[in-house]
């Protein structure tokens, strides 16, 4: 239930110039969410939502969207020539390397300051990271893809 009312407070601030909480309730409500404030106020924390100005100078909320360019390059470098595989189990995510590099690729992934990342343990081959959350798992392994991947 929570994922498809964080994916449907997505479309709605895309549609809508959403100003108050109160608002995004009411959306919702609309949508058949049966919401409180309390819960869209967790939901866009949830979502790292931000108020931008708009044209006519009133606030709405959008997706904050984190500057790829602040991951600095050595460190994706050091993740696209370490990385082989990996697998969740839950909130714990199992990094594959290539032999002699999960320390560094676990160095450079805590560097990255991911915030849904708590921490990451290597050993030879191997990382264990520990994440916040399973939604936040799934997160971690799309931004991993898109720097392997050079997206």
């Amino acid at each position: 239930m929570k994922v498809s009312r964080h994916a449907k407070i997505v479309e709605l601030i895309g549609q809508y110039d959403v100003e108050t909480q109160e608002e995004l309730a009411e959306l919702l409500n609309r949508e058949g969410f049966q919401v409180t404030q309390a819960t869209v106020s967790r939901d866009i924390r949830d979502l790292k939502l931000t108020k931008v100005q708009t044209e006519k100078g009133k606030q709405k909320y959008v997706v904050l969207q984190p500057e790829e360019n602040q991951i600095s390059e050595k460190y994706r470098r050091v993740l696209r020539d370490g990385f082989s595989s990996m697998d969740m189990a839950q909130n714990i995510l199992v990094i594959k390397t290539v032999s002699g590099m999960a320390m560094a690729v676990a160095a450079a992934i805590d560097n990255m300051d991911w915030t849904e990342v708590v921490g990451c343990i290597a050993g030879d081959d191997t990382i264990m990271c520990a994440i916040r959350t399973v939604d936040d798992t799934i997160l971690v392994m799309d931004k991993i893809r898109k720097i392997v991947n050079n997206n």
